[in-house]
């Protein structure tokens, strides 16, 4: 990055094992399938890469992948194949420009979804303690009373997809005498 650059190196960091290459070679059938990039956004993108420091694209290249008479896919993917041929600096500059023109579709980008090993073992501790739980919960009343006052209001903290089979063990309990 140069100096004075508005925008945050972190910002822009890959994973330590994967290249800008790599993500654009990951993220090439999402932004190539039909309707996540408009012909303006590419335009923008494209002219970003090619009239802005450091210069990616020749005045040629941009008049290539600018051109109406091509499909937009073609154009997108005849691009996004030229960048990863000329390696690691000029992806990296696909991405800050993506993130200037269509930040909405940079942050849902396959390659930053990626979930990390920890994400993984916490949803197993979650899904393990709930198992510890039930299977050693105690047949009283009471105390399934009590837990169901906490888990109805989980859906509140855990997001509207728990929700359904909280509120569904909410209401069987509550039909119990």
């Amino acid at each position: 990055m140069h100096p004075g650059h508005p925008y945050s190196e972190e910002l822009f960091s890959s994973s330590e094992d994967q290249t800008y290459c790599d993500r654009l070679v990951q993220d090439t059938p999402f932004l190539t399938s039909n309707g996540r990039l408009s012909e303006q956004q590419v335009d923008k993108i494209i002219l970003q890469l090619n009239r802005f420091y450091p210069q990616i694209l020749t005045n040629k290249e941009a008049e290539k992948f600018r051109n109406p008479k091509t499909s937009l896919r073609v154009r997108l993917c005849d691009l996004l194949t030229h960048l990863q041929r000329k390696g690691e600096r000029d992806c990296q500059e696909f991405y800050r420009a993506l993130y200037i023109n269509a930040q909405h579709l940079y942050v849902s980008l396959p390659s930053r979804k990626a979930m990390s090993p920890m994400f993984f073992l916490a949803c197993f501790s979650v899904a393990a303690g709930l198992a510890f739980l039930i299977y050693y919960c105690s047949p009283d009343p009471r105390v399934l009373r009590g837990a169901r006052r906490v888990i109805g209001f989980s859906p509140i903290i855990i997001g509207k997809h728990v929700s359904h089979y909280l509120l569904a063990f909410l209401e069987k309990g509550f039909n119990e005498p």
